[in-house]
């Protein structure tokens, strides 16, 4: 069977051929031309490069004892279906994530212990004081938000996480650009110019984390990011104490491929910073990317969870009980934007209105 070969266009990404009137590699979308030599290099390097291949080896966490266990509540929340773990002396509680009350389900049972957890170092009332600043600070936000929202309820709350170490092989080839403009009498002029870039190299990675719970926004435990390991302790119940701690209901297993990924980013990065040429834009185009000694641990990191109430609506807010990070999503205020907006609108008519009087065409 014959085999296609297939180039992309690095300017507009089409499918290009070999062009035998100009004899060069020809875009039929954007009519850009290259030399079929600039593509020798990078066909050796492909024929080379292996797939990606990641390696998690070992199993993380402990077996409890039955000591600790005795002295561990399993709580579920009824409406989002959030376990919460919690000491022996935490009778009744409401659901961190959706303010619901929860009910005590029995003992804990059926989940590995943590190798290490993270105590808290922010308390309560600098949770609040964080809140409060952190609404004064944005713009944007109503100012009847200011004034009117509420503080339901506050929860220091442990969240588990899968930790990811691993020795890895990386090869990427990116595409960089650089940009000139010029002009003339008649027209502005733009030539960009496109090139080649591979780098390869050897690093390690540490305790890359992956939030084990599924009640808890990836996204929302990335922005609070990141925690000092170095801080990490080895676990032991007594730091549970007044605090909730998540049940995981994300396997170490089911966590591989977000680490995978997360691995896979920081590589790309981590090369890319050796490119010091300044182009314009470097961007990964392929890459070949081997995990090798990886291994997992798992810890509980502290978070603070805030849930406010303004006119009927909830907003979730989290703070990195370690180091006091604050994020939260807040309403925007309609008139303030328009205000902005307005002003810009202003600003620009103005603008417009004394270069037409200077030229004479108002």
């Amino acid at each position: 069977m014959a085999e296609i070969f297939e180039y992309k266009c690095p300017c507009c990404g089409g499918a290009i051929n070999f062009d035998a009137d100009a004899q060069k590699m020809k875009c039929p979308y954007c009519d850009s031309e290259f030399d079929p030599q600039a593509f020798k290099a990078q066909d050796e390097r492909l024929k080379d490069q292996a797939p990606d291949e990641f390696n998690w080896g070992g199993s993380a966490g402990q077996e409890w004892d039955e000591n600790e266990t005795a002295n561990m509540n399993v709580f579920v929340c009824k409406s989002c279906a959030g376990e919460i773990v919690a000491d022996e002396n935490t009778a009744a509680t409401e659901c961190p994530y959706c303010g619901n009350p929860v009910v005590l389900s029995g003992r804990l049972s059926g989940m590995l212990k943590p190798d290490y957890v993270i105590p808290f170092r922010h308390d309560k009332e600098s949770a609040k004081e964080t809140l409060k600043k952190y609404v004064n600070s944005k713009k944007f936000a109503p100012g009847a938000f200011k004034a009117e929202n509420k503080l339901e309820e506050i929860k220091g709350l442990y969240v588990p996480f899968w930790l990811f170490d691993s020795d890895t092989d990386a090869a990427v080839n990116y595409t960089a650009t650089t940009i000139h403009t010029w002009s003339d009498s008649e027209y502005n002029y733009t030539e960009t110019s496109y090139f080649d870039v591979f780098r390869e190299g050897s690093m390690s990675f540490e305790n890359i984390p992956v939030d084990g719970s599924t009640q808890m926004p990836d996204d929302l435990m990335e922005s609070i990011e990141p925690f000092n390991f170095n801080e990490a302790v080895d676990f032991t119940t007594a730091y549970l104490a007044g605090y909730l701690a998540d049940k995981y209901d994300v396997s170490m297993e089911d966590s591989i491929e977000r680490a995978n990924n997360r691995v896979k980013r920081s590589a790309e990065d981590v090369l890319r910073g050796t490119i010091d040429f300044p182009y314009a834009t470097v961007t990964p185009k392929s890459s070949s990317i081997q995990v090798q000694n990886g291994k997992a641990k798992y810890a509980l990191y502290p978070v603070w969870i805030l849930n406010t109430d303004y006119r009927g609506e909830k907003y979730l807010f989290a703070m990195n009980g370690q180091t006091g990070k604050f994020v939260g999503n807040l309403p925007v205020s309609g008139a303030k934007l328009g205000a902005l907006f307005g002003g810009l609108a202003v600003g620009v008519g103005v603008i417009v209105y004394l270069i037409g009087t200077l030229l004479g065409l108002l």
